[in-house]
């Protein structure tokens, strides 16, 4: 009788190499595709806080001026309410933030970026939307989001 030699050999088959890479690719292309969402996220999230950072800009101004309301939102008052020391006050892609008048019946004009905040005077937010609110002393900021819809937010 002969002797037989174990033939079987060690290693991967084809099969296994192709499902592996398959599974793999699937994974980067998830994650790729889960990524620049993320990212939109954090940065709407960091504007959400800006805003809220700036209504309290507003309240500190507020208390130190009997309840009155800035007459301006220049640099005047971001350099005194918004900045201290090596601080800044911009969006997430390091522009400045800038303030704009915005209006109830909605006639300011929304832009693409999300640089600007819209300042409503004798306003309150109804969701994303100021509303005429009694009291002088009201003011509605909104922001527009990279993710789509508006934040506003008032005191």
């Amino acid at each position: 009788k002969g002797i037989m030699k174990n033939t079987k050999k060690e290693g991967f088959t084809i099969i296994e190499v192709i499902l592996v890479l398959a599974i793999a690719g699937l994974i980067f292309l998830m994650v790729f595709i889960a990524l620049p969402a993320l990212q939109r996220w954090q940065r709407d999230t960091q504007r959400g806080q800006d805003l809220s950072r700036a209504l309290t800009a507003v309240q500190s101004y507020q208390n130190k001026n009997r309840a009155k309301l800035p007459a301006t939102f220049d640099n005047g008052f971001i350099n005194s309410y918004l900045k201290t020391g090596s601080d800044t006050f911009a969006d997430p892609d390091g522009t400045d933030y800038t303030f704009v008048e915005g209006s109830i019946d909605g006639s300011a004009t929304w832009e693409a970026n999300q640089h600007k905040i819209y300042v409503t005077r004798n306003a309150t937010c109804n969701g994303e939307f100021p509303v005429a609110s009694s009291g002088a002393s009201k003011v509605a900021l909104q922001m527009k989001m990279e993710g789509g819809g508006i934040s506003c937010t008032n005191n």
